[in-house]
C-alpha cells in the first residue's frame, strides 16, 4: 500500500511543481489545504491565502524549478516529503536564485491528499 501512496505522492509533486511554475490558481488550490502553515527560507509564517496572492498578484514569478534528492516517507493518510530544489525567479521584481531544502506534509482531506504544512531553509542564495 506504501508503494500506491508513496506513487500518488510523486504525481502531487509533479503536479504542485507544475503549478507554481505557471502560477495556476485553481490547480494550487486544489493542492494545498485551507488550513496551510507555511515557514519560509526567511522565517516567515505563511498562511493558503498569503502563497495564493502571491501567484496571483505577480509578486511572485518562478522560471525554473530543479528537484533532486527527493525523499517520501508514508504513514497511512500522512506523508512526508523531503526535496532539494533549486529555484530561479523573482519576488516583488528582485530577482532571485538559490538552492532550498523543502519539507512538506501532505495529509488527506475528504479524501484528497493536500499539503497541510511546508517549510523551507535556504542552502544558498544569489
Amino acid at each position: 500500500m506504501a508503494n500506491n501512496v508513496e506513487a500518488e505522492i510523486i504525481d502531487l509533486e509533479a503536479r504542485l511543481k507544475t503549478a507554481m511554475l505557471d502560477s495556476n490558481i485553481e490547480e494550487l488550490n486544489k493542492l494545498i489545504s485551507d488550513q496551510l502553515i507555511f515557514t519560509d527560507h526567511l522565517g516567515r509564517v505563511l498562511s493558503k491565502d498569503d502563497d495564493l496572492e502571491a501567484h496571483k498578484s505577480g509578486e511572485l514569478n518562478i522560471d525554473k524549478i530543479e528537484l533532486s534528492e527527493q525523499v517520501i516517507k508514508c504513514f497511512g493518510d500522512l506523508a512526508v516529503v523531503s526535496v532539494l530544489a533549486e529555484i530561479t525567479g523573482s519576488y516583488k521584481g528582485v530577482l532571485s536564485e538559490g538552492i532550498y531544502r523543502f519539507t512538506r506534509i501532505w495529509t488527506k482531506e475528504a479524501g484528497q491528499w493536500k499539503i497541510i504544512t511546508a517549510h523551507s531553509s535556504a542552502l544558498t542564495q544569489k
